[in-house]
């Protein structure tokens, strides 16, 4: 019951259907609570987590990751300790508490690095090296939105990453990661290539029904307005925008 609600939680939440993911993030909890699956009520947490962090609310954020670890704490296998610590990272860099996202994204691959094929529950296979890389590659990019210098470049590097080892079969995943070294191009001053790897990301956003893709598709288009002049930079904001209105 715990994992079934959690993946309509999942599911209603990649949809845009937030009070729905709430409602099934409640049951999920409470039904593996009952279970006494204390290692997937700490999935379920740091899925609730992950919507405070798209609302915006980091610190709350940061306080279900925290209760999620305590709670799970002997327990969870290194793979799911490896997700939480990328979570509280994620928390950690919307705070701007860039030493602490360090120590936690390195914690990360450091559990992720014991984890071993077989020996952990279904539900967290998804969490492995290039989940790691996207993740990480998606915070840097939002601190890179903010200040391109010092995280451009290596946010890049990350998605890049990610996108090596994942390959197109990863669907959603792959579009987020085209999307994102899209604009991390753009943020460069690399225009010719942003609009290159715009026109990629479009196609990819094209294989997927995903609300995340259509809402950070959306993002990429104010990096396509400011050059007008060129003919490359108005086709690509063309095919943006038509995806976007579909």
């Amino acid at each position: 019951m715990a994992q079934l609600a959690g993946t309509a939680a999942t599911m209603a939440w990649d949809s845009g259907l937030q009070r729905q993911a709430q409602e099934y993030y409640r049951l999920a909890l409470r039904s593996s609570h009952a279970g006494k699956d204390m290692a997937f009520g700490a999935n379920v947490l740091a899925g609730m987590a992950r919507q405070m962090l798209y609302g915006d609310r980091p610190q709350d954020a940061l306080e279900l990751v925290r209760l999620a670890q305590d709670g799970s704490r002997g327990v969870a296998d290194p793979r799911v300790r490896a997700m939480l610590h990328s979570r509280e990272a994620w928390a950690y860099a919307a705070l701007g508490r860039m030493s602490a996202f360090r120590r936690a994204t390195g914690q990360a691959a450091d559990a992720l690095g014991a984890a071993e094929r077989g020996q952990e529950p279904y539900w967290i296979a998804y969490f492995n090296d290039a989940e790691l890389a996207g993740v990480t590659g998606g915070r840097l990019l939002d601190l890179a939105r903010q200040d391109p210098r010092p995280y451009a470049e290596d946010a890049a590097n990350e998605i890049r990453d990610a996108l090596t080892r994942r390959g197109q079969e990863a669907g959603r995943s792959h579009a987020l990661d085209m999307i994102g070294l899209a604009a991390c191009q753009f943020l460069v001053g690399d225009i010719r290539g942003g609009v290159e790897q715009a026109h990629r990301a479009v196609d990819a956003a094209t294989r997927t029904r995903s609300n995340r893709v259509r809402t950070q598709l959306s993002s990429l288009y104010p990096y396509t307005v400011g050059h007008s002049a060129s003919q490359a930079v108005g086709e690509v904001r063309a095919r943006i925008r038509d995806q976007l209105s579909k």
